[in-house]
């Protein structure tokens, strides 16, 4: 069920206003068709919905430049939006109609990509998996993949600094970006292209613009690093008894190959069964049912290690110790993207499966286990029939921690009577860990109250000054990441 916000009277655009916009996009680029814009309205998960007059569509980074300008000067609001993947609510227009949707998904082309500078220049509307292709056919790779590859888009990945699945080794994307390009919120255009390694003139424009959410400005193309790309690699499916064990599987690995692993992904029974039950196909891949369950990617270079020969002799000592319960390692990349499929495929599988609570949490790596079954044990406990779906990132500390409601219970009922208390009571456990309430999906609406409850004052206050020094007007994404940030009233 969608959530909507108590809404007042519309305030829609000037008719006058749309009309300019119309003259600068062309029939392609300015959107009022309703079956067209209705797709976009709502976030990915259906539980906000906002409202918008149109969708701009810009097809170049000149025509997003007289966009914002026009914008700029008639003070209303434009929400920057690529593929609508985030989880966070941070692309839904407000309510009240008054801001209009700014798409880049039109601006889609690679600009430059050399090998030699291991290095790609491609716009905010291009697809991640046709960036991995593009990538790919020169020998090299991005290494940055999450579940929505086919959709996310690059503007929206350096805006919301999105994480994934290799972050273990790479990092999120902000460590990914050489440059970036961006219209600020007056309309100039930051030219940031550069793919320099190394360029100290003082503030850094491109860690500014990665996770602002479209609240700094609208970015229209990034500059990225590319790396070489893999000769080989194996994928395991391990099953273990409790996450502490997980843990000291990754140590192991890594002592003996270095950094040759790239993913190591936590996986519940519970996320298993509900992946089985959702995705057409799936497979269980091991006999018997563990409590948990780890994927782990590792890879091999030309001269390197046998990625293959060295999970099967770790995992061997590791059944062998009783550390691992059983594994199986893919035997061919059909049977490596199913064992993938099975994590990417699971928040979907909850999203197929109903409501429920999602959290997006970081902790220390050392204290995750324990947090994984001390903290979730005080979760079920203090909301009595509630179960803990726990699944992700172990090797960086971060854990999607949802919480279903009662099997028994209805969901959208449960979810309004507990929700809030549910969600407090978990982001204070982070907290009192040292986490952080979002590791990897930024803040966007749906966590704004929470984020401004529990982050420092002095931390809240640099967010609105540099908001404030950047977009006097309020006019980006507003009601995004910001809290208590209001829109200054045109005069």
């Amino acid at each position: 069920m969608a959530y909507v916000p108590e809404m007042t009277a519309p305030r829609v655009p000037d008719p006058q206003l749309l009309a300019q916009f119309a003259a600068i996009l062309g029939p392609q680029g300015f959107i009022t068709d309703r079956v067209l814009v209705e797709p976009w309205l709502t976030d990915w998960r259906g539980r906000y919905r906002g409202e918008s007059a149109a969708i701009l569509a810009p097809a170049n980074t000149m025509e997003t430049v007289q966009v914002v300008r026009l914008a700029a000067s008639a003070g209303v609001p434009l929400v920057p939006q690529g593929g609508n993947t985030g989880t966070v609510a941070g692309t839904t227009p407000p309510a009240d109609g008054s801001a209009l949707l700014l798409s880049t998904r039109r601006m889609n082309r690679i600009r430059s990509i050399s090998a030699a500078d291991n290095a790609v220049v491609a716009e905010a509307g291009l697809i991640l998996s046709d960036l991995h292709d593009a990538a790919r056919a020169v020998g090299r790779r991005f290494p940055l993949s999450l579940g929505a590859k086919g959709s996310a888009t690059i503007g929206g990945l350096v805006s919301t600094n999105a994480g994934g699945t290799q972050v273990l080794r790479f990092g999120p994307m902000r460590q990914l970006i050489l440059g970036v390009e961006a219209v600020l919120p007056d309309g100039s255009l930051f030219e940031g292209l550069a793919t320099l390694r190394k360029d100290n003139r003082g503030y850094d424009m491109r860690q500014l613009l990665a996770g602002a959410e479209g609240t700094l400005g609208v970015v229209t193309a990034a500059a990225l690093r590319l790396v070489p790309a893999i000769a080989s690699r194996a994928v395991a499916w391990v099953g273990l008894a409790t996450p502490q064990d997980a843990l000291e599987l990754l140590r192991r690995i890594e002592d003996v190959s270095g950094d040759a692993i790239e993913s190591f992904e936590l996986v519940p029974a519970e996320a298993l069964s509900l992946v089985l039950r959702h995705l057409p196909g799936a497979r269980t891949p091991l006999a018997d049912a563990n409590p948990w369950n780890v994927l782990v990617e590792a890879v091999g270079h030309h001269g390197g290690i046998d990625p293959v020969a060295m999970l099967e002799n770790t995992l061997a000592d590791a059944i062998e110790t009783g550390i691992v319960r059983d594994a199986t390692i893919a035997a061919s990349e059909a049977q490596a993207e199913a064992l993938w499929a099975l994590r990417e495929s699971i928040s979907e599988a909850e999203r197929l499966d109903g409501p429920s609570l999602k959290h997006d949490i970081s902790v220390p790596v050392a204290d995750m286990p324990d947090f994984l079954v001390h903290e979730r044990r005080l979760v079920e406990e203090a909301f009595a029939g509630s179960r803990v779906i726990a699944f992700g990132h172990l090797g960086d500390g971060n854990i999607h921690f949802n919480l279903l409601p009662p099997e028994q219970a209805d969901r959208d009922h449960w979810i309004s009577a507990h929700g809030v208390a549910a969600t407090a009571m978990v982001h204070d456990l982070v907290v009192a860990r040292g986490g952080s309430l979002s590791a990897e999906h930024g803040i966007g609406r749906a966590k704004l109250d929470e984020f401004a409850r529990l982050t420092d004052p002095v931390r809240l206050a640099t967010l609105r000054a540099i908001k404030q020094a950047l977009d006097p007007a309020g006019i980006m994404n507003p009601g995004k990441l910001v809290p208590l940030a209001s829109r200054a009233k045109a005069p």
